[in-house]
């Protein structure tokens, strides 16, 4: 690995020369690029602004000026406990990036991350990760970077296979909490997700943007679990298990007043996304995550559910006491199976 200080670059061997700074940042850039592969090790930033290897008593000096000014919201031992804790995060897309940093910000000191995909133009929109120069790169790398620029005592561990069957383990066991921001078409993998993470009596929250609005939902050990709240069963195919997820996710769908639905991009597997609603989303996940780790309130456990919309300034929450088996919720799949069905075979090809 390739570092500089002052106006040297030094190489592993302990050698210096003397470069023009932005040739040592370029130079140093295409090394590190190419040797610093995402794998499963834990990557632990050591790097400060400057380019140099902090000791510990510098991390922590470091990691206490940067994280001051959540003290009055947080103690001193909340924050502590934040920087103790590890979280998982299942994609770093629209929600999963922004909740990823955020968490970074919030002092949380411990990551894993999972995410196979690459930036590409498509994701600007809402990505934080997203932008012309980073169209290409893997969202592992270009997230891990940020998360490192801005807290360097973070400590990550990268799935950049994505969260799978051969990796659930060692992706759920050690992390105090999880995220789900798994992609929507994706339900092999959520699926998988909430069972794994259940048997390990791990909690999971989730928030899924629509529209101008974002919901959150929280399955812990002890609520009702994913597969009761949506009523998703194994002899379903995936056109009825995406139909309860969609269902399931808003009761009382705020966002429908002014959505246009496309069935078209049903059918490829597109859906459509706006930055403020996965910011508003991200507020409500991390803000939850931290009162859950720091045992602030009682959770905002499933069958509870809320819906807030910033455009129609309106907030709608509730119980789903029988999940989505309720008469109700029941009716509304039934409808909506119905307005969709000449597009059941399409939408069943792009559900992963």
């Amino acid at each position: 690995m390739l570092m500089h200080l002052g106006g040297r670059i030094f190489s592993e061997e302990g050698e210096a020369s003397y470069f023009s700074k932005e040739f040592l940042k370029n130079i140093i850039q295409i090394y590190n690029s190419l040797i610093l592969k995402p794998s499963s090790e834990t990557i632990t930033a050591e790097l400060r602004g400057g380019g140099y290897f902090m000791s510990e008593a510098e991390n922590n000096e470091y990691y206490n000026e940067a994280f001051a000014r959540n003290i009055g919201i947080l103690t001193s031992v909340e924050q502590l406990k934040l920087k103790n804790t590890r979280v998982a995060i299942a994609g770093l897309g629209g929600m999963g990036g922004v909740d990823f940093l955020t968490l970074v910000r919030m002092g949380v000191g411990r990551f894993n991350i999972a995410d196979f995909d690459t930036y590409s133009a498509v994701n600007s929109n809402r990505q934080v990760g997203a932008t012309s120069e980073t169209v290409g790169q893997s969202k592992i790398s270009v997230l891990t970077r940020m998360a490192k620029e801005i807290s360097p005592t973070v400590d990550i561990k990268t799935f950049p296979q994505g969260f799978n069957e051969g990796n659930a383990q060692e992706f759920l066991s050690d992390a105090d909490i999880v995220v789900d921001a798994i992609d929507f078409f994706c339900l092999t993998a959520r699926e998988m997700l909430y069972t794994r993470a259940r048997s390990y009596k791990k909690t999971v929250l989730f928030s899924a943007p629509l529209g101008f609005s974002s919901t959150l939902h929280v399955f812990t050990p002890e609520s009702m679990s994913f597969h009761k709240y949506f009523d998703i069963r194994a002899n379903m195919d995936a056109y009825d298990k995406l139909l309860a997820f969609a269902v399931g996710l808003a009761p009382k769908a705020l966002h429908t007043k002014y959505m246009q639905f496309s069935p078209e991009k049903l059918t490829q597997g597109i859906g459509s996304s706006i930055c403020s609603a996965c910011n508003l989303g991200s507020a409500l996940v991390t803000t939850e995550l931290v009162s859950i780790i720091l045992n602030k309130k009682p959770t905002f456990a499933a069958p509870r559910y809320i819906q807030i919309d910033a455009y129609l300034l309106k907030i709608k929450k509730g119980r789903l006491l029988f999940g989505n088996r309720g008469p109700v919720q029941r009716l509304k799949r039934w409808l909506f199976g119905r307005h969709y069905a000449k597009y059941r075979n399409a939408i069943i090809k792009v559900v992963q």
